[in-house]
């Protein structure tokens, strides 16, 4: 892979931005994918976040979510867990989590990162009215994971998140189920392009209002 100044500049980042968060637990073996999407989400900087590896989520890779004793405290010392299948099952075989190619994985956790910038303007009752109708509603599913993939893309991770959904789409290994689920639920690759050339006319600060 080559890598251009841009990707130089990030992993420079990185190394700074790692030895100074105490607050967000990150297992070893994912740390530099974890501090690389962290690096485009400075506003997390003092947020609490673990990310934490479980044996098995369903119909997921990762999911994001406030801990449970922290929707009892106001949104602003709210903390929140990351967790992370520790396997992909691709066809007949499974892989582990932490093997899939770095810029994938990246832009796995970029898009969980987007779901905690989501979550931290909602009220404590929001958010559990927000869980209750991402469980029970289609439609909310939609409106959800669309939000984060736009949270990441407007904080500039838009190359990791493509490179993520290549992955999966067009892995022919990978389950068709699994396809269908991104496809359904997810931004496209077209819509991602389309985010990026409303925010190149967009004004200098290049912002995108993400609808909710």
């Amino acid at each position: 892979m080559v890598y251009t100044m841009k990707h130089l500049f990030i992993s420079i980042l990185t190394l700074i931005y790692m030895p100074i968060q105490a607050q967000h637990q990150i297992p070893e073996v994912i740390a530099q994918e974890v501090s690389t999407a962290l690096t485009y989400f400075p506003q997390l900087k003092n947020t609490p976040i673990e990310f934490k590896f479980k044996k098995n989520i369903k119909k997921s890779t990762m999911q994001a979510q406030p801990t449970f004793g922290s929707l009892l405290k106001s949104k602003k010392n709210r903390s929140y867990v990351i967790l992370i299948s520790e396997t992909v099952k691709i066809s007949d075989t499974t892989f582990l989590t932490k093997d899939i190619p770095s810029p994938v994985l990246t832009g796995w956790i970029g898009h969980e990162l987007g779901h905690i910038m989501d979550y931290r303007s909602r009220s404590n009752l929001n958010l559990i009215w927000f869980g209750f109708k991402y469980l029970f509603f289609d439609t909310h599913i939609i409106d959800a994971e669309r939000a984060a993939d736009t949270f990441a893309v407007q904080a500039g991770m838009s190359d990791y998140i493509l490179k993520t959904k290549d992955f999966i789409l067009n892995h022919s290994d990978i389950d068709a189920d699994y396809k269908k689920r991104i496809v359904k639920y997810y931004l496209s690759p077209e819509e991602i392009m389309h985010l990026l050339e409303k925010k190149s006319k967009n004004d200098k600060d290049g912002i995108i209002k993400v609808t909710l």
